[in-house]
């Protein structure tokens, strides 16, 4: 099978710069301080958010006088891909995912405006055909809105990869992963045009990095078009969450 056909398109139909169809829901777990719901395309993630608040357990000995402790935990339904899967609760892609999403989410909260508080983050692919991380982040963010938790700005990830060895394409379902070449994951803050994280399956040759790189970026500014009017809708239903996006 290849990437593109004869008329340029890929196989699910999509045009090499067009995003997989995106649906999210905030405020869907009722004992959650803040939770989202997010798919893009077939890859479906659930976020919830806890916090902020006081210290406990085993993280009381991280608690930060001048700073919120962030603890993020992502895990992948076994029944989220069609092959048989055993589920192993915190397996080295899991481990390797909670700490990318950390990553990418610690960028954005004004921790220091939460001294000696937790926030507890859990992240949870329901299904997973490709940029499980993107469904991750994007998710995150839209949750941590929904806690009122305050953030300096979005953080969105998309991921992007070749065909026909020059063609750029947008938002790499797994199909594509599986029989295209390497793919890049990016994850951005979409207003200040900072990058919080960035993985390469493979390596790029040199010439085609630039152009790959612009196709993510260019794919989280649309994402990021998306969601915003979608948390605007939100926001205008219940009501701006306190704090949020203030210095």
């Amino acid at each position: 099978m290849e990437l593109l056909n004869d008329h340029g398109l890929r196989p699910d139909g999509r045009k090499p710069n067009e995003l997989r169809i995106v649906r999210c829901k905030l405020g869907v777990t009722p004992g959650a301080d803040g939770s989202a719901y997010l798919e893009i395309g077939n890859t479906k993630a659930i976020v919830s958010v806890f916090g902020p608040s006081e210290m406990r357990g085993n993280h009381k000995s991280k608690m930060l006088t001048d700073s919120s402790f962030i603890n993020c935990q992502y895990s992948i339904a076994p029944f989220s891909k069609s092959e048989r899967r055993t589920p192993r609760p915190r397996d080295k892609k899991s481990m390797e995912m909670t700490i990318n999403l950390h990553q990418a989410l610690k960028s954005v909260i004004r921790a220091d405006l939460l001294p000696r508080t937790q926030i507890d983050i859990m992240v949870e692919i329901l299904q997973a055909d490709g940029g499980n991380y993107c469904a991750a982040l994007n998710a995150s963010t839209l949750a941590l809105i929904d806690a009122g938790i305050p953030l300096r700005e979005y953080v969105i990830a998309c991921t992007a990869s070749l065909a026909k060895n020059d063609v750029p394409m947008v938002d790499i379902s797994f199909l594509e992963e599986s029989i295209g070449g390497p793919s890049l994951t990016v994850a951005m803050l979409p207003n200040s045009k900072q990058i919080a994280f960035v993985e390469m399956s493979q390596r790029f040759h040199l010439d085609n990095l630039e152009k790959v790189m612009r196709t993510a970026q260019k794919g989280c500014e649309d994402t990021f078009r998306i969601l915003n009017n979608a948390v605007r809708l939100y926001l205008k239903e219940i009501g701006a969450p306190n704090n949020f996006g203030q210095d």
